[in-house]
């Protein structure tokens, strides 16, 4: 039985942290879906099919061939549920952030009660896609934070 597991997000931009679950993740699973997730209510800094083709790029880069990006518009646990994936991935910098995706799994598995929740320390805490952003803005060099393919990305602004 081949072993499924998502690994959603922004990923607005997808990060060298988001790579690094990402690594951890299809070590321990036959197929890891990296789902960019599509939020109406929030505007996005670089477009979602620019992302999917750098993080497809970077995956094809780091030689990880059992990972597919996706993007999904609805709910992440329907699509676990609707791909046969039965495990979502998620990386935690502090115990901050174990407390809100405790809470978004309680959400998740009233959804899709099969679905188990697998925990990745992250090994970069102090930066984020937030951080990465707000260097950009400022005109700083974020190469050290970001896979090569993202950072071409996030120098052409993105368009």
């Amino acid at each position: 039985m081949c072993k499924k597991a998502i690994y959603p997000g922004s990923f607005d931009p997808f990060t060298n942290g988001h790579l690094d679950i990402v690594k951890k993740a299809s070590a321990l699973f036959d197929c890891v879906y990296i789902v960019l997730g599509v939020n109406a209510k929030k505007k996005r800094t670089y477009p979602c099919e620019q992302m999917k083709a750098a993080i497809e790029q970077t995956l094809i880069d780091m030689k990880i061939s059992n990972c597919v990006v996706c993007v999904c518009d609805g709910l992440v646990a329907e699509f676990a549920k609707e791909n046969g994936a039965g495990y979502m991935i998620r990386g935690l910098r502090n115990n901050m952030d174990y407390n809100y995706e405790e809470n978004i799994a309680e959400i998740n598995k009233l959804i899709n009660p099969d679905l188990e929740y697998v925990y990745f320390r992250a090994e970069n805490v102090a930066f984020s896609s937030s951080m990465v952003k707000e260097l950009v803005g400022y005109g700083k060099d974020a190469s050290a934070f970001v896979p090569k393919a993202v950072h071409t990305l996030i120098c052409s602004g993105g368009h």
